[in-house]
C-alpha cells in the first residue's frame, strides 16, 4: 500500500492508497505515549513513511497531509465520494461571465487568520497571483490573474474560456495570508514551519516521529469539539493492526488482510470500504519521447490488458475488497453518465488468453523456445517497479508474472524505495510501474484525463513531469478533445469530447487498469463518534485525504 492524495491528482492532493492512498508502512516506530487513551487526543495514522519532515506549505507536493484541510482551507469543498455540489468554505458564492473568461467569487466575511489578522478577498487574489507568476507552483495548469475589487469580492480573469478550471480554483487551492507570504523570498522552497491559516486547527508540537495540532478557538465555524489531533508513524502492517486493536489509534486507512477478524474481535472498532482509485500498470508508452522497451508497442499493452485474470488478482492481492475498474479510467458506478460506450464500462474480470495471443501474433511477436515471445531480436520481457513493503502490490506482481507467462510475456518485478519509484515515474526511467489513477479536483472526467493524457503535461524521458502524465502519452486527437472539454460548460459537448478520449484510451491503453483498489478506513468508536459511514458519506473517510480531513474533524465529537 502507499501514500496519496496525491491525486491523485497523485501529487496535487498528496494522497496520494494502494494508490495514492494510505500505506500501513512507516520507518519510525510509534509509542503509546500521548495516544488517545485519555479521550482528549484523537490519534491518526495517515500512512506517512520515514522520518517526519516539517513542511506546511499548501503549495508543496511534500507538505504534511493536514496542511490541506486542517490548517489551510480552499474556497469551496468538493465531496468526491458522492459528487455533490461544492460546499462553501472560505468562499460563499461564485459565478462566471457568459464566455467563461471571468470567475467572480464572494468570500466569507468575519474570518480571521490564526494570528488574529483579518482574512479578505485580497488574500485570495494574492494566492492566485502568486501561482500565476511562479510557474513551479502551478501544478494544475491554472491560467488566471486575480483582482480583489473589494474586501469581499475577487475576480479571476482567464485568457480564454476556462470553465473546467473552476474546481481547481474553488476546491484545489489552500488560501495563504498575504501579510506573511508577501515577504517569502522563494515560495517554491519555503516549508512554512510556523503555519498561519484559517483552518479548524493550528500546529501545536512537532517532532521527527509525531506531531500534533490543537483546536483553533477563533475558527469561523466554531471551535472544533476535538481539542487535539496527533499524527503518528508505524513501522509495518502488523504494527498498524496492533495499534488499532490496542486502542492507540482512533482513525487510520490501511489495508489489513484480516480486517473482519480484527474488527470482529473488538466491538469498539469499525471500518468502511470506499474504493475510489484505479490501480493500474503504468507504462512508459512513448518511444518518441525516449521510452524504451516492449511496452511502447500498443499491441503489447492490449495483450497485457486481456491476459489479466482480475478476479484472481482481487482475491489474492485485493482481499476481495476491490471494485471493478473501467478501461475509461473513470469509476464505473459513480461516473456511469460520463462513459459514452456501455461496452467500455468495465474491464474484463477473467483472462482472455486467446485474444491476447492473437493480438501478439498479429503484431509480429513470435513465441520463443524459452516460452517468451520475440520480435526483431527483442524479447518480450519487461521490468515492473513497486515500492518495497507495499504488500498488496507485491502480490499483484507475483500473480501477474504467472498470468502473463501464459501468453509469452516475461514480467520481472523489482522492489525499490518510494523515492526511487517516484523519481522513476517522474523522469520516465521505467518500463512498467504499479500505481493508481488518483482523485481529481472534481468528478468531471477532465480532471482524470487532462493530467494523465494531455501532451502538455509530459516531457521527454530524463526530464521531470510533475503534472501527472507519467506514461508520456501523446495523441493529437486526445489533446484536441481535452481542449474542447476545457473551454465549454455544456455537458453534452463535454461528453462528446470524452467519448473521443475513451475510444483512444481503449485502443492505446497507456495505463492498464486492474481494479478499483480497496480503500479501507478503520475507526475506534470508544472515544470519538460521528465518523463517515455508508449511510452518511459526508466526506471521503480516508485518513490521508486532503480537505476531507478538515470536514471530518470538524464533525467528529468525543463520546460523552
Amino acid at each position: 500500500m502507499k501514500l496519496l492524495d496525491i491525486p491523485m491528482r497523485r501529487r496535487a492532493f498528496l494522497a496520494s492508497t494502494a494508490t495514492a492512498a494510505a500505506t500501513a508502512l512507516a520507518l519510525t516506530a510509534c509509542s503509546g505515549s500521548g495516544s488517545s487513551g485519555s479521550g482528549s487526543v484523537l490519534t491518526i495514522f495517515n500512512g506517512a513513511t520515514g522520518t517526519i519532515t516539517t513542511n506546511f506549505s499548501p503549495f508543496s507536493a511534500t507538505a504534511l497531509q493536514p496542511t490541506r484541510g486542517l490548517i489551510f482551507e480552499p474556497l469551496f469543498w468538493y465531496n468526491l465520494a458522492t459528487g455533490a455540489d461544492p460546499e462553501p468554505q472560505l468562499g460563499q458564492t461564485f459565478s462566471w461571465n457568459e464566455d467563461g473568461t471571468q470567475l467572480t467569487i464572494t468570500v466569507r466575511e468575519g474570518v480571521t487568520w490564526s494570528d488574529g489578522e483579518p482574512f479578505t478577498a485580497a488574500d485570495v487574489a494574492f494566492t492566485f497571483n502568486l501561482i500565476e507568476k511562479t510557474p513551479a507552483l502551478n501544478t494544475s495548469g491554472l491560467s488566471a490573474t486575480a483582482e480583489a475589487t473589494d474586501d469581499a469580492t475577487v475576480v479571476l480573469t482567464f485568457p480564454e474560456p476556462s470553465f473546467t478550471q473552476e474546481p481547481d480554483v474553488l476546491g484545489g487551492q489552500g488560501i495563504v495570508p498575504e501579510h506573511l507570504w508577501k515577504d517569502v523570498d522563494d515560495p517554491t522552497t519555503f516549508t512554512n514551519e510556523a503555519p498561519v491559516g484559517t483552518g479548524p486547527f493550528t500546529l501545536d508540537k512537532m517532532s521527527s516521529q509525531s506531531y500534533s495540532l490543537k483546536a483553533n478557538p477563533t475558527y469561523w465555524d466554531g471551535e472544533p469539539a476535538v481539542k487535539e489531533v496527533r499524527y503518528i508513524s508505524l513501522e509495518s502492517a502488523d504494527a498498524a493492526s496492533a495499534s488499532l486493536t490496542a486502542g492507540e489509534v482512533d482513525w487510520m486507512s490501511a489495508y489489513l488482510p484480516s480486517i473482519d477478524t480484527i474488527v470482529g474481535s473488538k466491538k469498539e472498532l469499525s471500518y468502511i470500504n470506499t474504493p475510489t482509485m484505479t490501480t493500474c500498470l503504468m507504462t512508459a508508452s512513448n518511444a518518441e519521447l525516449g521510452c524504451t522497451g516492449p511496452q511502447t508497442d500498443p499491441a503489447v499493452r492490449r495483450a497485457m490488458y486481456y491476459a489479466m485474470d482480475r478476479t484472481q488478482l482481487n482475491k489474492l492481492a485485493g482481499g476481495g475488497f476491490a471494485g471493478v475498474a473501467s478501461p475509461t479510467l473513470l469509476l464505473a458506478e459513480r461516473d456511469s453518465d460520463w462513459i459514452a460506450n456501455a461496452d467500455n464500462r468495465e474491464v474484463p474480470q477473467t483472462a482472455d488468453t486467446d485474444k491476447a495471443n492473437q493480438i501478439l501474433d498479429e503484431a509480429g511477436w513470435t513465441m520463443g523456445a524459452d516460452g517468451v515471445r520475440v520480435k526483431d531480436g527483442e524479447r518480450l520481457s519487461m521490468t515492473v517497479i513497486t515500492v518495497t513493503g507495499w504488500s498488496d502490490y507485491i502480490s499483484l506482481n507475483d500473480t501477474l508474472v504467472q498470468q502473463f507467462a501464459k501468453v509469452g510475456i516475461e514480467l520481472k518485478p523489482s522492489q525499490v524505495s518510494w523515492n526511487e519509484w517516484n523519481q522513476a515515474e517522474l523522469t520516465g526511467n521505467y518500463q512498467l510501474a504499479l500505481d493508481s489513477i488518483g482523485l481529481g479536483s472534481s468528478t468531471n472526467p477532465y480532471f482524470t484525463y487532462n493530467p494523465k493524457l494531455n501532451s502538455a503535461n509530459t516531457v521527454p524521458v530524463g526530464e521531470s513531469t510533475s503534472a501527472g502524465n507519467v506514461g508520456r502519452y501523446s495523441n493529437a486527437d486526445v489533446d484536441a478533445a481535452i481542449r474542447a472539454a476545457a473551454i465549454t460548460n455544456d455537458v453534452e459537448a463535454q461528453k462528446q469530447a470524452y467519448a473521443t478520449i475513451q475510444d483512444r484510451l481503449v485502443e492505446d491503453i497507456p495505463y492498464i487498469p486492474i481494479y478499483v483498489n480497496s480503500l479501507l478506513t478503520e475507526f475506534n468508536n470508544s472515544r470519538f463518534t460521528g465518523w463517515p459511514s455508508e449511510e452518511d458519506l459526508y466526506a471521503l473517510p480516508a485518513s490521508w485525504k486532503a480537505w476531507d480531513c478538515g470536514i471530518i474533524l470538524r464533525k467528529v465529537k468525543p463520546v460523552e
